[in-house]
């Protein structure tokens, strides 16, 4: 049987992904990053979806927190990881830079849009990070 709550995760990318492709749909290829992660948040808000932008992501390192060094561009009902590009093409860097977002904040998935493709559907990945690949716990 499926995890209720990863099963309401899917959901909630499917949304998320459907919001991606009105924005796309309405702007096409080519702008600047801040452009789409603007629209993509207004897009989500018009749905009804809770959606913080700039997120910082925490950074725990021998039992103490660090400042902030890493910001998530959208994070969608303090559960899916958003990070929104316009490039050339998708990077390893790009994959990692999600996969370390997910990590240290305890999340488990993450969508990154590449919003400059002909087709957006181009230009999405889904991540799904493993559980034993769990951040490390802050100190009480």
């Amino acid at each position: 049987m499926a995890d209720p709550e990863f099963a309401d995760v899917n959901e909630l990318t499917e949304l998320v992904i459907g919001a991606a492709l009105d924005v796309h749909r309405a702007l096409g290829p080519g702008l600047l990053e801040a452009t789409y992660e603007e629209c993509l948040a207004a897009e989500l808000g018009e749905r009804n979806v809770r959606c913080s932008r700039q997120v910082p992501v925490p950074l725990h390192y021998k039992a103490r927190r660090l400042d902030c060094v890493y910001r998530a561009d959208l994070l969608v009902d303090f559960r899916v990881v958003v990070e929104v590009k316009s490039v050339e093409r998708v990077l390893p860097l790009h994959e990692a830079q999600l996969l370390t977002y997910l990590r240290l904040g305890g999340w488990r998935v993450g969508l990154l849009f590449n919003f400059n493709v002909p087709v957006l559907r181009d230009g999405i990945l889904r991540v799904v990070a493993s559980e034993e690949w769990a951040p490390p716990i802050p100190p009480a």
